[in-house]
């Protein structure tokens, strides 16, 4: 497909749906993702799409696209994900929201529930979160990364102050041995305590992070109650039959 043809194809797509992922245009259009990739940077320099981290939006989405009907912006893995978690908590509980995309997809998934107590070092997942106003929300403190991450001394002194029903925890990387791991050794400080100051550690993962690498260890997959995610590989699969851990699969 010539490129001016498949750039007329990605506009079409974009303002038909309002937002499609890299991976969804990858399969529609059945090229490379770094084709995509560049094609959707030529087209947001022309604002011809607004381009959004893992996919891209119509032009004429507000400002706060991001925030708003935010169930978009998540890979379809992430929101399967993110409705299950949903499903295990009940109104009137308190949680912790972790960093990263698949947390922030919980904390969309959570939007009809009722008199959410939230603590959170997400600056995203806040934002998102403010729109229900029965919500009583937290925000740690600490250094402000450029991904609305907060972490650091400070944020870890203020997590240990709390015990909260739920933690919704995200990892970078699962090693084969069941091993938690992240790239940010101040990042794995801050999940530790969220782990310590939960009754219950919900991990929320997709399977893409069975295949990353990264070099600081939180802990294992023992460490936690449940995981969620949507594949697991064989050895994760025969780990999880000696511990305590409950896998749950989002299909």
């Amino acid at each position: 497909m010539k490129q001016s043809i498949r750039h007329q194809k990605i506009i079409e797509l974009v303002n038909q749906q309002g937002y499609l992922s890299t991976e969804e245009l990858v399969n529609q259009l059945d090229v490379s993702p770094q084709t995509i990739r560049r094609d959707l940077n030529i087209l947001a320099e022309l604002d011809l799409i607004r381009r959004h981290h893992g996919g891209a939006a119509s032009p004429s989405s507000a400002e706060n696209s991001d925030y708003i009907d935010r169930k978009l912006f998540f890979s379809s893995q992430k929101n399967r994900i993110a409705q299950e978690v949903a499903k295990y908590i009940p109104n009137g509980a308190s949680l912790f929201i972790d960093i990263g995309t698949t947390p922030e997809a919980v904390a969309n998934a959570l939007l009809n529930h009722e008199r959410l107590r939230i603590v959170t070092n997400n600056l995203n997942a806040a934002h998102l979160l403010r729109q229900n106003e029965s919500f009583e929300i937290t925000m740690a403190g600490g250094s402000l990364r450029m991904d609305g991450g907060i972490i650091g001394e400070a944020t870890v002194n203020f997590i240990s102050q709390f015990r909260l029903d739920f933690g919704i925890l995200g990892i970078s990387a699962i090693d084969a041995d069941a091993s938690l791991l992240d790239y940010d050794y101040h990042e794995v400080q801050v999940k530790r305590a969220i782990i310590e100051s939960s009754r219950q550690t919900l991990l929320v993962t997709d399977h893409s992070k069975f295949t990353r690498q990264a070099i600081v260890r939180l802990g294992e997959l023992g460490d936690v109650e449940y995981l969620f995610t949507d594949e697991v590989p064989v050895s994760i699969a025969q780990y999880l039959q000696e511990t305590k851990t409950q896998l749950v699969l989002c299909k």
